[in-house]
């Protein structure tokens, strides 16, 4: 494959990724953008991927930092906080951060797969 053929798929990629973000390139305002572009699916149709990935690592740490308090809670022996009770939420936040690892390691995984592909 020749050099300028590389650059033509580049940019051919570089300008979906702009469509994606609601920026297509030729593109001026926002309700233009919003729509879409060439029938594409509208930018608000939703959530994208980085909010859905945002959120998803901040539910986890909310999970994680439920699990400390209730910890700190019974070992300074707050009355209502039971053990079985920390016990689940500290396996529960466990849970939650491996499962978070894996999905990271899969879209790694992915991504280099992408990455290493001959166009």
């Amino acid at each position: 494959m020749s050099t300028l053929q590389i650059q033509q798929v580049l940019a051919e990629m570089r300008a979906l990724q702009a469509r994606t973000a609601g920026m297509a390139p030729g593109i001026e305002g926002t309700a233009a953008a919003a729509r879409g572009v060439a029938g594409g699916p509208a930018a608000g149709s939703g959530p994208d991927f980085a909010n859905l990935l945002k959120s998803s690592i901040d539910q986890v740490a909310g999970m994680q930092n439920n699990a400390t308090a209730l910890a700190n809670a019974y070992e300074s022996g707050a009355p209502g906080v039971d053990l079985t009770k920390v016990m689940l939420e500290v396996q529960k936040a466990g849970l939650a951060f491996r499962a978070m690892t894996e999905v990271r390691n899969k879209l790694i995984d992915a991504y280099t797969q992408v990455m290493n592909m001959s166009v």
